[in-house]
């Protein structure tokens, strides 16, 4: 049996939204934050100037991303690192199946070791490699943070999605000029609708934003590259809310 991971005495205490956020799972996400403080940052999986905003800026800010998902999603989460968004979303939504996608391996066994000591194995796995390689079943919701340009990564995640699911990719004050950007690949690559999407602005008082990207009817993947891609056809009208709550939105028409 594998040694349990070092917590750490640092993270500090739980600020009063996160009961509101985590409800009757806060505990489990104080145990998920302090593995994070602990083994993440002494095996550099985070770096130790983020302890004292682990609360703020890391567990908080993915957790919220749960508005935007249905209940009892597959949901794909690429280039995990330290299992955020996924761990998060899996601890604050147990209705949710979290497969979580990692190339490095020190990542992978690190992931696999924090899923198994927060007794989440029955609803996350991990999977070893990259986006362009995975072969998963087409997953609802696609999830991804600080992981690439928003253009490179609807490349590599869009072909993830079943038709009619979503990428999520958790993104800064950059969001809407990348997402200008992204507009040619996205339509070559047939996605749906687009937008940038607030969420937690009832509760953070830095919301967390996203852009959701509605994939399109899986086609063949260019020659050269594995995997599948995204549809071939554009809609009409701004991306919808899907979670319960919804955050605020700015659509695009998909062209």
């Amino acid at each position: 049996m594998a040694e349990p991971l070092p917590v750490g005495d640092v993270l500090g205490p739980a600020p009063a939204v996160a009961s509101e956020i985590f409800g009757d799972r806060l505990e489990l996400a104080i145990r998920f934050g302090e593995l994070l403080a602990g083994s993440a940052v002494e095996r550099g999986l985070i770096g130790p100037r983020e302890i004292p905003r682990l609360w703020d800026r890391h567990l908080l800010n993915c957790a919220v991303i749960g508005e935007l998902i249905p209940n009892g999603s597959r949901v794909i989460d690429v280039g995990s690192g330290a299992g955020l968004p996924g761990i998060a979303l899996a601890v604050v939504r147990p209705d949710l199946h979290v497969t979580l996608v990692e190339p490095l391996q020190r990542r992978v066994t690190w992931l696999m070791e924090a899923v198994a000591g927060l007794g989440l194995a029955a609803a996350v796995t991990v999977e070893r490699g990259r986006a362009e390689e995975a072969s998963l079943p087409p997953a609802d919701v696609v999830t991804a943070r600080a992981v690439a340009s928003l253009d490179r990564l609807a490349a590599l995640t869009l072909p993830l999605a079943r038709a009619g699911g979503v990428l999520l990719a958790v993104k800064g004050q950059s969001a809407a000029s990348e997402l200008d950007s992204a507009e040619p690949v996205l339509r070559r690559l047939g996605a749906r609708r687009w937008g940038v999407r607030l969420c937690g602005e009832s509760v953070l008082a830095v919301p967390t934003t996203v852009v959701e990207i509605e994939a399109g009817e899986p086609v063949r993947r260019p020659a050269g590259h594995g995997g599948r891609t995204g549809g071939a056809r554009g809609s009409t009208g701004p991306v919808g809310g899907r979670g319960e709550q919804g955050g605020n939105r700015r659509g695009r028409r998909g062209r």
